[in-house]
This record gives structure tokens, sequence and C-alpha cells, in this order.
């Protein structure tokens, strides 16, 4: 018999004992940049409505003027160890927007795709609104002020 058997004294029955297996995480080996989280998490708060826009700095700003290309991850901050993630996301809210809804709804999608996408787990979703776009409301208020004159002139 071999060390890998066992005999069962009251039996007589040889049992085989298992060897403990490693558990080994999903992306052992594999260390994911913080850029991509911050990407991830990007596209996914772009996707929510109510989001007018990521509040990023001036440097991002200039960046994306001057390449031409949309900085998906502008406005997030991630802190990501080889296990979990921590991120902070900055928006700025559509007027007339819920703003305890939207930021529920980032929470909730941001934190579905960066566990699905890269196996972290995520810790914390912080969102910091910065702003409210109020566009939409001069857009309104210029639309309705049109109406008026044409509707005057006949």
């Amino acid at each position: 018999m071999s060390e890998e058997n066992k005999i069962n004294e009251e039996n007589g029955e040889v049992v085989e004992l298992q060897e403990q297996e490693e558990i080994k995480t999903e992306n052992e080996g594999i260390k994911i940049s913080n850029d991509v989280v911050a990407v991830i998490a990007g596209v996914a708060v772009s996707e929510v409505p109510g989001v007018a826009g990521m509040a990023g700095g001036f440097a991002g700003g200039i960046t994306e003027v001057l390449s031409g290309k949309k900085n998906l991850a502008k406005g997030i901050k991630v802190e990501a160890t080889e296990t979990d993630a921590k991120i902070d996301v900055n928006i700025i809210v559509e007027y007339g927007s819920r703003i305890p809804d939207v930021a529920f709804e980032i929470q909730n999608r941001v934190k579905k795709a960066v566990e699905s996408m890269t196996g972290l787990k995520v810790q914390e979703v912080n969102v910091h609104v910065q702003g409210v776009n109020t566009d939409i409301v001069k857009e309104e208020k210029t639309e309705n002020e049109e109406e008026n004159r044409v509707e005057g002139q006949e």
C-alpha cells in the first residue's frame, strides 16, 4: 500500500486520501493597471441616465482637446491592490435628475462591470457630484422664446 491510502481498521477497507490542492485566485500573477479599471468604470458611468459628464481636472481637459480623443478615465480615481479596488467617481449630473438615484445606479453598474471584467473585489465606489449641467434649462427657455415669437408674428 502507498502512503496515499489509509486502511480503516474497523472495516478493513482501503480509503484513498485526497491531496489538498492549492486554491488559486482567478487572476494570479496578473496585475491589472489602475488605468484599465478606470476606463471600465468610465464606460459604466457613461451609460447611466442622468450623468451629463465626468468632472476631470484642467490637465485632463487640455489633453482631451489636443488629442481629439475622449478620455474614458476622466474624473475617475482608482486605488487597486492585487485582490480589491476602491474607486472614486467625479460626475456632473443633468438638471432635473434625482442625485441619490443617479449615484446609486453608478455604484451598482461600476461594481458589477469592474468585478465581472477584472475579478477584483470592489470595496468602495464613492460618487462625488461636482456640478449640475443647466444647459438643458437654457435650451428649453430658448425654444420657448422662439415659439412665443413665432406665435406672436402670426
